[in-house]
């Protein structure tokens, strides 16, 4: 971390991380425009783009930490983007159910990380290991397994929203509801288990388990969330237009990134640092709420 990163207060550090993304989402909109592919894989070409920005800023401060926004921020840019491209004369109930969904998701997540981020002084844990650990270069750790990576499993996740904003009749039927009604609590369940744990982390001590709440029935009730968002996309694509079921990929990506890297690589570190995580794991499912053993 570059000595300009640690002195860096708060506020100098999120106003420089607000001129990072006004760049991302110029390169992004930039990638939509010109990439010569159909909407869906523009807005893929646009979102890996976009991790240029963080990717320069990530160099200049040694720091790949910059790029944690960028998961919440760039979807809404996406949407926004395809929404411009349809050919209804005004938001029809699909767009605007999908529109509430995204925005609700990248608002309640953005908000989130600002809250809890201390500023270009420090940089992720895993991205540190990862650094340490990783047989390659420290700006190549960076810019490959930190960001694009995780860019490529967003732009797969994105891919029902160009049937979902721009095929499909104008009508709003039962799996639209369905898929709001899901979205809707997957950000709700997010947002109430992220609460849980800010207000256990302020008050644990040493060692303890966070076992209250959701996380006594799951023990990542947060990523249960985030995986539920990205399968309502998906569910108001197949109501736009169910031929386009297959963008469902970006869905399922997501839902194993989180089950064979995340939440691996998260109760490991537990089991180190917890004595009581063991236990705790045994009576308590990784995901899928259960009662407790």
């Amino acid at each position: 971390m570059t000595e300009w990163s640690s002195q860096t207060g708060r506020a100098g550090s999120l106003a420089y991380i607000v001129g990072v993304y006004v760049v991302a989402i110029a390169l992004a909109w930039v990638g939509f425009e010109l990439a010569p592919w159909e909407p869906h894989w523009a807005v893929a070409a646009g979102l890996i783009l976009s991790v240029a920005a963080t990717f320069a800023a990530a160099l200049h401060t040694t720091n790949g930490s910059v790029f944690d926004a960028w998961w919440s921020v760039m979807p809404p840019v996406a949407a926004l983007w395809l929404t411009g491209l349809s050919d209804h004369a005004q938001l029809t109930a699909r767009q605007i159910a999908v529109h509430t969904v995204v925005w609700f998701w990248a608002v309640r997540l953005t908000a989130n990380w600002a809250r809890g981020w201390t500023g270009l002084g420090h940089e992720d844990w895993r991205y540190v290991d990862m650094v340490e650990k990783w047989p390659m270069p420290a700006w190549l750790v960076r810019l490959v397994p930190v960001m694009l990576i995780p860019a490529a499993f967003v732009a797969a996740g994105c891919l029902p929203l160009y049937p979902a904003l721009c095929l499909g009749s104008a009508g709003f039927g039962v799996l639209d509801a369905l898929a709001l009604a899901i979205g809707l609590a997957a950000t709700s369940l997010e947002l109430v288990a992220d609460e849980q744990m800010r207000l256990f982390a302020a008050r644990k001590q040493p060692g303890e388990v966070m076992q209250e709440g959701l996380w006594r029935w799951s023990r990542h009730p947060n990523y249960l969330g985030e995986i539920l968002f990205w399968v309502s996309l998906w569910i108001f694509a197949l109501a736009a237009a169910p031929g386009w079921w297959w963008t469902g990929v970006g869905a399922l990506a997501i839902f194993a990134l989180f089950v064979f890297a995340s939440i691996p690589l998260l109760d490991d570190r537990s089991r180190a640092r917890r004595p009581a995580f063991e236990a705790y794991a045994a009576r308590t499912p990784a995901l899928i709420p259960r009662r407790p053993r």
